[in-house]
C-alpha cells in the first residue's frame, strides 16, 4: 500500500507548514503532493515557496498562485510579489491545474478548486450538480473521475453521492472549520487499475499559533489583522461570527 500525504492552501504560513511536515515525517509518509495557495495573506510567501519545492513531488496552482503570478497587482499581491522575486513567481505561473492518476482500481483526481477552473467553488453544502463537475473527464485521461480531492475552501471533509467519492484535505496555514492545520492521507496501490483496498483519511495537527502571529506583525504587510484574526477564531474575514 502507498501513502501520500496531500496538502493545501499555506498561505505563506511556516509555522503550521514545518508542523504538518514533521507531523508526515513521523508517520513515514514519503510522498507528498500540494494543492495550491502557497503564497499570500501571511507573511513568509517565499519561504514556504522554497519549502514545497524541496518536499513536494506534485504541486498544483491555487487561485492566490494565480493572481500573485500572473496578475496585476493590487497592494495586498503587490507585497507578496516582491518578497517572491522573479525565480519564485516564474515557478507558480508554471503549476498545473491538476494531476490525476488510478489507485487501488480508482482514477483519482487532485485540483485547487476545479480541474479546469480555478474559481469554481464549492462547499459541502453546494448542490451535486455543480459539485459533481469536478468528476468530468479532463483531455489527460478523458474518463471521469471516481475520486476528486481538492482544496481551497479552507474546509476539511470527506463525502459519497453518486458513486463518487469527494475529499477536502483543509488548509494548512488558513483553516477556517478548527483553527488548527490539517491535511489528507491517501492510501491505496498506486497505478493499479483492478480494485484494492483504498482509504482517505484528514488529519488535525495543532501548531504555534503566536509564533505565526508573531512572524506577521513583524512585518509591515497589508491585511495583517485580518490575517491574525483568521489564525486565531478560523472564522474567514467575510463572514460574521
Amino acid at each position: 500500500m502507498e501513502r501520500i500525504a496531500v496538502i493545501s492552501d499555506i498561505h505563506g504560513n511556516m509555522p503550521a507548514l514545518e508542523s504538518v511536515l514533521e507531523d508526515i515525517k513521523i508517520r513515514n509518509i514519503e510522498r507528498v503532493f500540494c494543492l495550491g495557495d502557497l503564497a499570500g495573506k501571511g507573511p513568509s510567501s517565499a519561504e514556504v515557496v522554497d519549502k514545497i519545492k524541496e518536499y513536494c513531488e506534485v504541486v498544483i496552482k491555487g487561485n492566490w498562485d494565480y493572481y500573485i503570478s500572473e496578475k496585476e497587482g493590487n497592494e495586498v499581491t503587490i507585497w507578496h510579489q516582491k518578497r517572491l522575486g522573479i525565480e519564485r513567481l516564474k515557478y507558480m505561473k508554471a503549476l498545473p491545474m491538476y494531476k490525476e492518476f488510478f489507485i487501488s482500481g480508482r482514477l483519482l483526481r487532485l485540483c485547487h478548486a476545479s480541474p479546469n477552473d480555478l474559481f469554481h467553488r464549492v462547499y459541502i453544502s453546494t448542490e451535486q450538480s455543480k459539485r459533481i463537475k469536478l468528476f468530468e473527464a479532463t483531455p489527460t485521461l478523458n474518463i471521469e473521475a471516481d475520486v476528486v480531492g481538492y482544496g481551497d475552501i479552507h474546509g476539511a471533509h470527506i463525502d459519497h453521492f453518486q458513486g463518487k467519492t469527494i475529499f477536502n484535505v483543509g488548509s494548512v496555514g488558513n483553516p477556517l472549520d478548527i483553527n488548527q492545520a490539517s491535511y489528507g492521507i491517501i492510501e491505496g496501490k498506486l497505478h493499479d487499475k483492478n480494485k484494492r483496498p483504498f482509504a482517505i483519511s484528514i488529519v488535525r495537527v495543532p501548531y504555534d499559533i503566536e509564533l505565526a502571529i508573531d512572524q506577521a506583525n513583524s512585518t509591515d504587510m497589508p491585511e495583517k489583522q485580518e490575517y491574525i484574526n483568521e489564525l486565531r477564531t478560523a472564522i474567514y474575514r467575510g463572514r460574521k461570527a
